[in-house]
């Protein structure tokens, strides 16, 4: 393929000359350019609303692109080192499906960390693909599930060596990275495929002195959230695949389950924001590490807070860590994770991006300013000084190696009876249970309740996380398998 101009937009363009056609709609969507709803126009803006269109020949299509899709999506996959992108608005939670659904079939076997997002764990239970789960070691001070030790994947393919791929987070939540380049050559070397999660990754892209993306790396696929660090309006994202994967069946794949009326609004947004990263990414994240680290330092000069980062590495479960990440962890203050995200929020008005038991992330980006990063270390030296108690029966981890009965699947298609949780321990679970965000189960289907997930998850109530995942909307029952 000849070099693409990253300067072009080819949706963007498109859409501004079917402005300039001033077409009379008869068609999908109902609200015809804005007319039909003044109230949702005036909230949005009218030059919104002119661009929420319909798939038509001027706009291509996204289930079957031969236009302005199709260029827009090799100008993408040229700035991601890619083979080929393919624009989703589904969010990475598509894209994670999309890529397990591709490669895995019912039966077969996946290796991967247990502390993935639910949107894995959601594939194997669509696709009926079995986890081969290589549980995270646990930073006990930070009170972090890691990366994927090198020598734990090396066992597992021995002991599975008819697996079909391995899925790696490539970061984690926290910025942890696994040794991905090292995974994917033994991997290969077995004839399996790899497959990152990169939703919090967009960056390893266009900076510099960050960790290796899943491209460069020599990985299969990769589902990647622009709409995180990449810029784009939220749900929007990028899934790109390597030389040998098949691209129209892949498509297939996508179209079993992605919108048939693909929004403009969000396809709009990935093409101009791969054009801003593709010409300006390097300076953007440049400015962002800057930011961080200047953040962490001030963070690190008042007592009871650790902003941690590259410090952490150990050449194995951290091969390497995302210093954009402003990860700080709140133990010391006698203050669990979701307490100061909590009191941020209702106190100062700083919305950060979410809270566990023990840590805090709060997410910067190019939209960010060193007056903003001087607002957040100001409230929390002042959250230190009033709140600060002794940390004495303070949980000290967020990860429980599950217990493994029956493949997610099986478990969530079987039979089921609510059960109080407390009660629950030793029966087998059918749903999940998550703290949203960051998304990543405590429990999931098939998996045994055991009594430090209950305490777990009465200590996480407790302290104001907000759980989801089962029918029951407080938490408060769960179904388990019929006995």
């Amino acid at each position: 393929m000849n070099k693409l101009s990253q300067n072009r937009a080819p949706i963007a363009e498109a859409l501004e000359e079917f402005k300039n056609m001033r077409v009379v709609p008869f068609d999908v969507p109902g609200h015809k350019r804005g007319r039909g709803n003044r109230e949702l126009t005036a909230f949005l803006g009218e030059r919104c609303m002119s661009v929420d269109v319909n798939s038509m020949r001027p706009l291509d299509n996204l289930s079957h692109p031969t236009s302005v899709i199709m260029e827009a999506e090799q100008l993408a996959a040229q700035a991601f080192g890619a083979a080929h992108a393919f624009f989703m608005v589904g969010g990475t939670t598509s894209c994670v499906q999309a890529m397990i659904m591709s490669v895995c079939k019912r039966g077969d076997k996946i290796i991967l960390p247990r502390n993935v997002h639910r949107s894995a764990i959601n594939a194997l239970i669509l696709c009926g693909a079995v986890p081969i789960y290589v549980n995270p070691q646990v930073n006990h001070e930070l009170g972090i599930a890691l990366g994927m030790s090198l020598g734990d994947v090396e066992r597992a393919v021995s002991q599975n060596p008819d697996a079909k791929a391995i899925f790696v987070n490539n970061p984690t939540y926290y910025g942890v990275c696994s040794n991905l380049k090292a995974i994917t050559e033994l991997a290969h070397a077995h004839g399996m495929k790899v497959l990152a999660d990169e939703a919090h990754g967009t960056h390893f892209y266009f900076g510099d002195n960050l960790p290796i993306s899943a491209m460069a790396a020599g990985a299969d696929m990769s589902s990647v959230s622009m709409h995180k660090s990449g810029g784009s309006l939220t749900q929007s994202s990028f899934l790109l695949i390597g030389e040998d994967i098949h691209k129209d069946a892949v498509r297939q794949i996508i179209n079993l389950t992605q919108t048939t009326s693909g929004s403009y609004l969000l396809l709009c947004s990935l093409d101009l924001s791969r054009k801003r990263l593709a010409l300006d990414g390097k300076g953007i994240f440049d400015k962002v590490n800057e930011m961080a680290q200047y953040a962490r330092d001030e963070i690190n000069n008042t007592d009871g807070y650790y902003a941690y980062s590259r410090e952490l590495i150990n050449g194995d479960t951290i091969f390497d860590f995302d210093s954009t990440k402003l990860s700080i962890n709140t133990l010391d203050l006698g203050l669990a994770g979701i307490e100061v995200y909590d009191i941020l929020r209702d106190e100062y008005d700083i919305q950060i991006e979410f809270g566990d038991i023990g840590n805090i992330l709060a997410y910067i980006s190019v939209g960010d300013s060193y007056k903003d990063i001087e607002r957040l270390v100001g409230a929390l030296s002042e959250i230190a000084r009033r709140y600060t108690r002794d940390k004495a029966g303070m949980m000290n981890h967020e990860y429980i190696n599950p217990r493994v009965a029956l493949p997610p699947q099986q478990a969530f298609y079987a039979n089921k009876e609510p059960l109080d949780i407390k009660k629950s321990r030793g029966r087998i679970s059918g749903e999940f249970v998550m703290s949203y965000p960051p998304g990543i189960p405590i429990l999931a289907p098939g998996e045994e309740i055991t009594q430090d997930i209950i305490n777990y998850i009465e200590y996480a109530r407790e302290k104001g996380c907000f759980l989801t995942g089962t029918q029951d909307w407080h938490v408060e029952t769960i179904r388990v398998l019929k006995l």
